[in-house]
């Protein structure tokens, strides 16, 4: 079976990595201060991690961005080695992603009826 990519699917699969991202690029100042990381590292993950979302989203066209959007989620979660609450923050926008990719090929799945 092909992964089909729908206009509704990227729609909702861009809006989770914009906010990720904008959680993601908290990260870094979080890190600095409250868990005294070293800036460079707090720097290359935080803003890393949301520069990745934001080019990921817009790459959504393709298959496979959403398998790079899929292992991304996974780079989210484990932020939470420099900002513990990251882990819980990462599985949240995992099971975000994973339900918008659901959602939208129900409905789109529906409507092309």
């Amino acid at each position: 079976m092909k992964f089909q990519v729908t206009p509704g699917m990227r729609r909702l699969c861009a809006t989770v990595l914009g906010m990720e991202a904008i959680v993601a690029g908290l990260v870094t100042p979080v890190a600095i201060t409250v868990n005294k990381v070293a800036p460079p590292l707090a720097v290359a993950a935080g803003v890393g991690v949301a520069v990745l979302c934001v080019v990921v989203a817009g790459l959504l066209k393709r298959p496979w961005a959403y398998v790079a959007g899929s292992l991304l989620q996974v780079v989210a979660i484990a932020t939470g080695l420099i900002v513990p609450a990251m882990y819980f923050l990462g599985t949240i926008f995992a099971a975000l992603w994973i339900t918008a990719i659901i959602v939208a090929r129900r409905v789109e799945g529906v409507t092309s009826r």
